[in-house]
């Protein structure tokens, strides 16, 4: 008889981690600075294990106090999703309750685990949308100043204030700590901050990509500055690097209920795409 047990993986499963996460087409993985491998040995992070075969995997760890992230759920395909969660869930509802509680999250890219989710109690709370910029047509691009702001290259000892700014713009659950932006800028193409006449960073962005696409993964205004162009000036002094450089395709994704930062990007010349992902969420409060 085959000795099946729920426990937690660490390094020492990287291998057969990865061969399941390159094998199976029935695979989770959420978009993050870090690959699910590395978050091995963290909190959260479980394997089904029948007989020294992982054959199942489920991690949210949580990078911000209280938000658990589903970053990686995969399953070998002689088994079915239901079957795999239910056999996974209940020891990472019970350890995340038992760690103090937590709101776990999914962006559910795929069908079959948008019905997963929505069986399992978790609710499609907003989606996100992605969007395009088609100015590149209209070369040269000069930048547009917000008055009072200078947009400089960010360097990498501005990251405290940059998450200052980032934590007082957003929403807890989208929010990026410390470590995350330090992976985020180490990886970037283009990363700016906006400063006032006194030397506060009031607003970033950074840019991944390389060849001919490049993605806006983050902007960020402060509130105390929202309407006097700051996100502006970032998207225009961004579009003039990209004219220079040569990417010809710029994409953003944001949530279809930040109508600020869809109005930002509509009046930039940003274009929706047609892509929409729901954002699933489940409260899982404290408990022994």
């Amino acid at each position: 008889m085959i000795n099946t047990l729920v426990r937690p993986a660490d390094i020492n499963d990287h291998q057969q981690l990865s061969n399941l996460i390159f094998f199976e087409t029935r695979l989770h993985r959420h978009l993050d600075w870090r690959s699910p491998l590395e978050w091995l040995g963290a909190p959260f992070y479980w394997a089904l294990d029948e007989g020294g075969r992982i054959t199942a995997a489920l991690a949210c760890p949580a990078e911000t106090v209280g938000i658990a992230w589903v970053r990686l759920f995969v399953y070998a395909g002689h088994g079915s999703a239901q079957d795999a969660w239910h056999v996974l869930w209940p020891t990472a509802e019970y350890e995340i309750a038992r760690a103090g509680g937590a709101t776990v999250v999914a962006i559910a890219m795929q069908p079959w685990f948008q019905t997963l989710l929505a069986a399992n109690r978790f609710v499609n709370r907003q989606q996100i949308v992605m969007l395009e910029w088609h100015g590149f047509a209209s070369q040269p691009w000069v930048a547009r100043e917000a008055e009072g702001i200078r947009v400089r290259k960010m360097m990498e000892s501005d990251l405290p204030p940059v998450e200052r700014t980032d934590a007082a713009s957003f929403d807890p659950l989208w929010q990026n700590p410390l470590g995350t932006l330090q992976r985020a800028f180490s990886q970037s193409l283009f990363a700016t901050v906006a400063e006032d006449t006194q030397g506060i960073i009031v607003g970033y962005q950074i840019t991944t990509g390389g060849g001919q696409r490049a993605h806006l993964a983050r902007l960020a205004v402060h509130p105390a500055v929202q309407g006097r162009g700051v996100g502006k000036a970032l998207l225009s002094d961004l579009f003039r690097m990209l004219a220079q450089q040569g990417p010809s395709r710029l994409t953003v994704n944001t949530q279809n209920d930040n109508l600020t930062s869809l109005n930002l990007y509509r009046k930039m010349g940003f274009v929706r795409t047609g892509e929409h992902y729901p954002v699933y969420t489940l409260e899982v409060p404290a408990g022994v």
